[in-house]
């Protein structure tokens, strides 16, 4: 990728270091408006990038192929792990969000079956515990699919198929515009290749409607 694609993070500051770079001594309609020039930049980017390469349309594949897939994160990659998960399981079974209290990565290593595929979300700054996880899956057999910020970022080269987003910002925090983008792109593409998405869809409906459990806001 050039220096102006999504992936490239060659230079990777605390957000600490990004608060004394970017935020500190700036009054709110300045730093606002910074914030919404480069995300406005950072989104039509992410955009382009995601209509010229089919990784994420590979991804959709691995997954929707999979027998069982969990999904891992720690820390704020937990948060994106959560949000996929949570789309993928409305149409797919086997969905399985690897917090740590559910489900265990102890337990996940420990009974890797053919088919099963692992989704790992890592941004920077990348978590160990995630990497180790990852690395271990892959070691006794595993599939993993890889959501990441960078080309160099750890696991990009244990992985099957890779997502490399951009998340550069003008605030003290990493941007979360293109990895959702991503991750909302990659639930619909496995949403929509799996045959049995439609029923299960309608049948998620009828008992939550059994259930009783949105509000009307009628």
């Amino acid at each position: 990728m050039t220096p102006e694609q999504p992936g490239d993070q060659r230079d990777r500051p605390s957000p600490a270091e990004r608060f004394e770079r970017n935020v500190q001594r700036r009054s709110a309609q300045v730093l606002k408006q910074r914030v919404l020039d480069q995300q406005r930049a950072e989104f039509g980017k992410a955009l382009a990038w995601a209509a010229e390469h089919d990784a994420i349309e590979q991804a959709a594949a691995r997954i929707v192929s999979a027998r069982r897939r969990y999904l891992l994160g720690n820390g704020k990659s937990l948060g994106y792990a959560s949000l996929l998960a949570a789309d993928l399981s409305a149409g797919l079974s086997g969905v399985h969000l690897v917090d740590g209290a559910t489900v265990r990565p102890l337990d996940v290593l420990g009974d890797i079956r053919q088919g099963d595929l692992l989704v790992a979300v890592a941004m920077s700054r990348y978590r160990r515990d995630t990497v180790s996880v990852a690395e271990a899956y892959v070691a006794h057999g595993g599939e993993l699919v890889l959501i990441t910020d960078a080309e160099d970022a750890p696991l990009t080269g244990l992985a099957s198929t890779r997502i490399v987003l951009g998340t550069d910002t003008a605030s003290y925090a990493s941007s979360p515009t293109s990895v959702v983008l991503a991750l909302h792109l990659l639930a619909t593409l496995t949403i929509a290749s799996s045959k049995g998405a439609g029923r299960r869809l309608h049948d998620r409906d009828a008992l939550a409607a059994e259930l009783d459990l949105y509000v009307d806001p009628r």
